[in-house]
């Protein structure tokens, strides 16, 4: 796939540097401004590097937020067992005053450390003061005559009120104005429950890992259930598993997980100097993924058996996804070079699991997909809790959930299994859902969810064509399968420039045009094909959620390519986009309506 090497930032054109990494002015409202520039919807990692990358850049901003704290996913996510799979140091920002003033203790933090690090970035970079806290957003529209968004918000109870269900309890609403409009809201900010009968008379407690109780649930003389094993579902069981009196473990695919190798950071010295930590936070710039390797230029055949095992040994001795995104480039292309991989899987893997039945169930000898077309997720104990005697693994696989009763679960055989709790890990409308579920809507009044119900149009990944001055990043189109904050750094740091040329150019506001979309959309099918990962069903292509369109949902062509191709578009003028420049605004409001104006004749470019 084509690449292209970032340059060090002195050295990158004017149009792709990055935001000043000074601290913005000291001097912090007591209160969220209440008429911005920018209102941003999300105060996750990605809310929080773009408040502080736009205000580095003189920008007015605000943050809408549902919960009650800032941290997105991080905050919501508490479920036992929640971790980081991304090591350490790539899993932050490359913000200097940050990272020099930060010192992890594991190569794969938990949730507590993580939410430490979140902490340490309101502090240093002055979060809070810019978040309006348990403001849900319910609706965004776009005021064709105003030029403003207008964004409806509902105040939030507590913060399992934070999802698009509708609250329970009339709830105080709030408007909000601003000329742009950027959607932060991730990967994973809406959860998917299957609408399995009966689920509301089960006499026990029923939690999706996303709505994991604050004070948690005691399971230690509990039978438990968890539904699902992908990885909230992988971090649960492992945690579950040593607490519970009894686990009924309920796959529908087994997960190929790879071993995480966490470990403890040297806490009397830096694991890296803040010099050789800006050479990685370079390097991650510009691998295909966001992470520190890149995938091995020979095919699986160039090497012998002998060299071939060495090389696998050795990826999986590291841990982490080093087998996943340093292996040999053909294992995502080509069906023989996958099945030698699996099976190297298979075999470090088979042996960790004692009972026969199990086995087959957890590592079948036929792959369940393409290796590496699913993200892997990283453990340290699965299979030996799966292992353990007062665990059961139930085999969804042509006998799926039936129902819920008042005393368990139903499968379609008939077998009712008796629980005292149901744990939830089934998962998210991922890549569109965030944006889909808040009531967004364009010019024309349609709603974002309606407008995408045939197939998801998007220029960049980060716009839509009817969706003026409104932004997302590490969502639907762009190259999120990826590490996060890399890919939130190369995402923001656009739209920052982007804002900022609009401003010195005096361009009011951009569009996206349909024709850009169908161009971006199109490659980003043409990527995928001639990959494996075009014939995996996962949430890559929202197949996990029934009646979602099945489709590719990422950019696959790594982020050099990308970095390319979206600078590529401010250097040709905002090149798919209509622009209005701001004359042309005030041309139209000395005009009667109706009446030819400028502003009735966008440039398109």
């Amino acid at each position: 796939m084509p690449s292209q090497p970032q340059q060090p930032p002195s050295q990158q054109p004017p149009s792709q540097q990055p935001p000043s990494q000074q601290p913005p002015s000291q001097h912090h409202p007591p209160s969220p401004p209440t008429h911005p520039s920018v209102l941003i919807i999300g105060a996750g990692l990605a809310g929080i590097y773009m408040l502080h990358a736009l205000r580095s850049a003189g920008f007015t901003c605000a943050i809408l937020e549902a919960c009650a704290g800032i941290g997105g996913t991080w905050y919501q996510n508490r479920y036992p067992g929640a971790r980081v799979d991304t090591a350490m140091p790539l899993y932050q920002f490359s913000i200097p005053e940050v990272y020099k003033t930060f010192k992890w203790r594991s190569t794969h933090p938990t949730r507590a450390e993580i939410m430490e690090y979140i902490d340490h970035l309101d502090k240093v970079l002055h979060i809070t003061p810019y978040v309006h806290l348990r403001k849900r957003v319910v609706e965004a529209s776009y005021d064709t005559h105003a030029r403003l968004w207008t964004v409806q918000t509902q105040t939030t109870t507590n913060d399992d009120d934070t999802t698009t269900k509708p609250p329970t309890t009339p709830t105080q609403t709030t408007t909000f104005h601003a000329p742009y409009l950027i959607s932060a809201t991730g990967l994973v900010s809406h959860p998917y429950t299957p609408p399995w009968p009966g689920l509301n008379t089960f006499a026990g407690p029923i939690h999706h890992t996303k709505t994991w109780p604050h004070t948690g649930i005691n399971v230690r003389n509990s039978r438990v259930a968890i539904i699902g094993t992908g990885a909230s579902g992988v971090q649960l069981i492992q945690a579950l598993g040593k607490e519970a009196k009894s686990l009924i473990v309920f796959q529908r695919t087994p997960n190929l997980c790879l071993p995480m190798r966490a470990r403890t950071l040297d806490a009397e010295g830096p694991e890296q100097t803040d010099e050789e930590l800006a050479r990685v936070f370079a390097r991650r710039r510009e691998t295909f993924a966001g992470y520190a390797g890149e995938f091995a230029a020979r095919s699986v055949y160039a090497d012998g058996e002998g060299a071939r095992e060495e090389f696998f040994g050795g990826l999986w001795a590291r841990g982490g996804f080093a087998f996943w995104v340093e292996n040999y480039a053909d294992v995502l292309f080509e069906r023989g070079a996958n099945g030698v991989a699996y099976e190297f899987w298979a075999r470090e893997t088979r042996g960790r699991v004692a009972d026969e039945r199990k086995r087959g169930v957890l590592v079948p000898r036929e792959a369940p997909h393409w290796f590496g077309t699913r993200r892997p997720c990283l453990e340290t104990d699965y299979y030996e809790v799966l292992g353990r005697e007062s665990v059961e693994v139930v085999d969804l696989r042509g006998n799926g959930i039936e129902r819920v009763v008042r005393e368990g679960i139903v499968t379609a055989d008939g077998v009712v299994r008796g629980v005292d709790v149901i744990c939830l890990a089934t998962g998210f409308d991922a890549l569109t859902g965030g944006l889909t579920g808040m009531g967004l809507r364009g010019r024309d009044g349609v709603g974002l969810g309606e407008r995408w119900r045939e197939g998801v149009r998007t220029n960049l990944g980060m716009t839509v064509s009817g969706y003026p001055n409104m932004f997302y990043l590490f969502a639907v189109h762009g190259p999120s399968a990826s590490n996060g904050p890399s890919c939130i750094e190369l995402q923001g740091d656009w739209i920052v420039a982007a804002m900022v040329k609009m401003r010195e150019e005096g361009v009011e506001s951009i569009e996206a045009t349909a024709e850009a979309e169908a161009a971006w959309t199109k490659q980003i099918h043409d990527i995928l094909r001639g990959t494996l990962v075009q014939e995996t069903n996962s949430w890559y292509n929202g197949a996990n959620v029934p009646g979602k369109t099945v489709e590719p949902l990422i950019f696959f062509g790594g982020f050099p390519e990308y970095r390319r191709q979206i600078y590529e578009v401010l250097d040709n003028d905002f090149r798919g986009f209509v622009k209005v420049m701001k004359e042309q605004v005030v041309g139209e409001e000395s005009t009667e309506r109706g009446a030819a104006s400028c502003a009735d004749r966008p440039i398109h470019v």
